[in-house]
């Protein structure tokens, strides 16, 4: 049925774009927790013990990106390579097959419309809900020479957790990579010397990762005795 604006041979589909329908598309979506600061069987009166979080879909951005992405875009190629992409807050991230990392990364170094000649940083980072996916390893790129940055971003299932070093690539990814594995775990294969950086040697864990234990002792204080942080209030 057509609405009064609506001409009478309008496709059906058009509804799908409503907010109710894409609404109702988010509610049908996987409940990955419940709840909120970990309170269970204990009255409630905030509401917030009936919190559903549902997984949120892969970002994705279409062309066009808009400033100098869809250029850098261009000039990579490599679309085989390349998972998705996703412009958000004025940042473009390339989500890479982790086998093409070096490939993806000595391009944008290499080729001149590019020139991408610094690696700033390796980040970590921890999603136990994405099931396949939970380590992330992200790098931030610098162009001096176009005064440009762009991010690349690979995904491993905490079960295979090896990324390719781009030490080959970017030297200064060195100690980066290294507290990266440090913190999270994350294997970077070829790299020359991976050991931690911040932990001690004989460190179990990677405490960075949200699975982590929170661990601590507890603080005195004048008239009060603040738990260790393992033993206050859950936080989900």
């Amino acid at each position: 049925m057509s609405g009064p604006d609506q001409p009478p041979d309008a496709p059906a589909e058009a509804d799908g774009n409503l907010p109710a329908r894409l609404g109702e598309e988010r509610l049908n979506a996987p409940v990955v927790r419940q709840g909120m600061f970990g309170v269970q069987g204990t009255p409630d009166t905030s509401g917030y013990g009936l919190l559903r979080v549902h997984k949120a879909p892969p970002l994705h951005s279409e062309r066009p990106y808009g400033s100098y992405f869809d250029e850098v875009a261009d000039s990579l190629g490599l679309s085989d390579a390349i998972e998705r992409v996703v412009v958000d807050r004025g940042e473009i991230t390339f989500h890479v097959r982790r086998e093409r990392l070096p490939e993806v990364a000595a391009k944008l170094r290499d080729d001149p419309a590019l020139r991408f000649e610094l690696c700033s940083g390796v980040s970590g980072v921890h999603y136990p809900d994405e099931g396949g996916r939970e380590l992330h390893a992200v790098y931030h790129l610098l162009s001096i020479t176009h005064n440009r940055r762009v991010r690349l971003e690979v995904s491993v299932p905490d079960a295979d957790p090896h990324v390719p070093s781009l030490v080959g690539v970017y030297p200064t990814c060195n100690w980066h990579e290294r507290e990266t594995w440090d913190f999270f775990g994350i294997v970077f294969d070829g790299h020359p010397a991976l050991t931690r950086i911040q932990m001690p040697d004989d460190w179990k864990g990677h405490p960075q990762r949200k699975d982590y234990p929170l661990g601590g002792i507890p603080v005195e204080y004048r008239g009060a005795k603040i738990p260790a942080p393992d033993e206050r209030r859950h936080y989900s």
